[in-house]
């Protein structure tokens, strides 16, 4: 086993934040990846242990985590890959707290100083085409979203219904290793999104601090045919 070997099958790209996203202090990673290409002992040469799937989901995992080791390295000069817990939640070093995500031929990996960030979520979506888009926005869009994305054209729809997936995605991700507590979509509502910026609010109670009406800021970005957004909590 070797943590530094790096399969062919998955290309990191230049390290920079695609505007306007940024992040003071974090670390952000990009990579291709081709599922076509990934060997039978990639897993076991990057000392990744394999997750249950077909080779789609072993190439996914193993991208985000090749990433999140990469990210790890320009953080910490320690390119450690994070284990899972349980509930597939990433087991970041001490110190550290950060996000992976993957998706359609693209991984993303996101990691900052805890003593700077106690939550991270990032996630990565390709595009809804405008169908996809309005058969799902009754499940990803609460009453007073769907209200206020009301007169929108098809394309302009399907656009909204990815960019709220994406940032109730990242929203998740940044929340639940604080509360451990599941939420859904109609748990929070996008209030805004104008430029890369937008505003969230929360509809329900998780402890912790964490309340019905709590409010949080969201960064996005496009990144090919896919959306690339984050939700960052101050420490």
């Amino acid at each position: 086993m070797n943590t530094l070997f790096h399969p062919d099958f998955c290309t990191l790209l230049p390290s920079h934040w695609p505007a306007p996203l940024h992040l003071p202090g974090a670390q952000l990673v990009l990579a291709q990846f081709d599922t076509a290409r990934l060997q039978a002992d990639d897993c076991a040469r990057c000392a990744v242990p394999p997750v249950p799937g077909v080779s789609k989901r072993q190439s996914e995992y193993l991208a985000g985590r090749l990433c999140a080791r990469q990210a790890l390295h320009l953080l910490t000069h320690t390119p450690q890959i994070p284990g899972r817990d349980e509930d597939g939640v990433p087991l970041w070093p001490a110190g550290v707290c950060g996000s992976i995500s993957h998706g359609a031929g693209f991984a993303a990996a996101l990691v900052g100083h805890s003593s700077q960030w106690v939550g991270l979520g990032l996630d990565l979506e390709k595009r809804l085409k405008v169908e996809r888009a309005a058969k799902l926005a009754g499940e990803i869009l609460t009453t007073a979203e769907l209200q206020r994305s009301a007169g929108l054209d098809p394309e302009a729809f399907a656009q909204r219904v990815t960019l709220t997936f994406s940032l109730k995605e990242s929203l998740f991700k940044a929340l639940y290793p604080l509360v451990r507590q599941r939420f859904y979509f109609h748990d929070a509502e996008l209030l805004q999104a104008s430029d890369g910026h937008a505003r969230l609010r929360l509809l329900i109670d998780l402890g912790q601090g964490w309340h019905s009406g709590c409010e949080l800021d969201g960064q996005y970005t496009d990144l090919d045919q896919h959306l690339l957004s984050l939700i960052a909590i101050a420490a």
